[in-house]
């Protein structure tokens, strides 16, 4: 299979996804609607109800993520920076996936198969059906990725037979990764964060995309903004009623528990805190917030924020702002280039010099 087929196919791929990026999206002539099209959309129902954390609208944006990454311009652009396999190998690289966010995974997924290795993939259960589905319709674009996709129902350990390994999981999970497949390349990715940087200067459309960049995924992804970084004296009310066209994530019942609980605790220990009904401002030294909760810190000059964030880059996976060199525009927290890699790992490159 050569890396013309593999683009194609991922294009075309790109081209049936685009049908289900949101509840008015158009159906078009393709030639997998016939097979799949009810299909899909009967599976994007199921997973909503199967996972509650996956609301309809957040599966759908998660596919048009995909669909953002699956431009024929785009790929072409990515993949001239990297020697490419003209034809398939012979490596199998096992993946094992997070569930956090629907097809979390897809990305990484996406790079074994355009590197041309074999792909051996671990569901989470908290996301095991959409990948595989995707799968499927890889498979009838091109029957030669059949032999390219497998999925592993069994725990994967150190004595399955691949030749490299790429696991995302939480700090814990993490331990137990460098524990069982330190012999084999790997890259193994832990919990992280990101944080979002106000200068005082943003216009109010950059505060509202801010709050997508909190509340899409309702803030559950190694993307969303859980910490903020705030000018002295900045007014909080600010923020506050700009963000309320999210306010509907109130009426999502594990989100809700979940506030209702961090707010119980902030009470009951006399913790000085913000909330608007939905949302909890604690000021806090930490990175990583409680569902419900956006942790902030003061600053006092712009210039002492990269002294403030180096020491926990291990713990960042994006900035978000206006003001400094290298961060993401607000609002386009959750819209990484295929470039974009987590934990500013190369993926790629890791792939292609096995």
């Amino acid at each position: 299979m050569n890396i013309k087929e593999r683009i194609d196919a991922f294009v075309d791929l790109g081209k049936f996804l685009q049908q289900f990026t949101d509840n008015n999206s158009i159906k078009i002539e393709h030639k997998l609607n016939s097979h799949f099209y009810e299909d899909f959309k009967d599976l994007l129902d199921r997973v909503s109800l199967e996972n509650f954390w996956f609301t309809k609208d957040h599966v759908n944006a998660s596919i048009k993520g995909i669909c953002h990454l699956l431009n024929e311009l785009n790929i072409n652009k990515w993949l001239k920076e990297y020697h490419i396999s003209k034809e398939n190998t012979n490596i199998k690289v096992a993946v094992i996936m997070a569930g956090n966010i629907p097809m979390v995974g897809f990305h990484d997924m996406l790079c074994v198969l355009m590197a041309g290795h074999t792909f051996i993939g671990k569901l989470s259960s908290k996301d095991n059906q959409l990948l595989d589905f995707i799968a499927k319709l890889l498979i009838c674009l091109n029957s030669k990725f059949e032999k390219l996709i497998n999925f592993q129902t069994e725990q994967l350990n150190s004595q399955n037979t691949f030749d490299a390994i790429i696991a995302t999981g939480s700090n814990n999970s993490a331990r137990y990764f460098d524990a069982y497949f330190s012999k084999y390349p790997n890259i193994i990715r832990r919990n992280r964060n990101s944080v979002a940087v106000i200068s005082g200067n943003e216009t109010e459309e950059e505060i509202n995309a801010l709050g997508s960049d909190i509340f899409l995924y309702f803030g559950l992804g190694c993307r969303n903004v859980s910490k903020l970084y705030l000018p002295k004296n900045y007014d909080l009310t600010n923020l506050f009623k700009h963000w309320e066209n999210y306010k509907s994530v109130i009426d999502h019942s594990k989100y809700a528990n979940n506030y209702d609980y961090q707010r119980s605790l902030l009470l009951m220990n006399k913790v000085q805190h913000f909330d608007n009904g939905f949302l909890l401002l604690h000021e806090n030294q930490g990175i990583a917030s409680p569902i419900g909760v956006v942790y902030f810190e003061y600053y006092s000059e712009l210039k002492d924020i990269q002294h403030k964030l180096s020491p926990n880059s291990e713990l960042i996976q994006c900035v978000v702002g206006s003001s400094l060199d290298h961060a993401i525009p607000f609002g386009k927290a959750q819209e990484p280039q295929l470039w974009d890699y987590a934990d500013n790992v190369d993926t790629m490159q890791f792939l292609t010099n096995l």
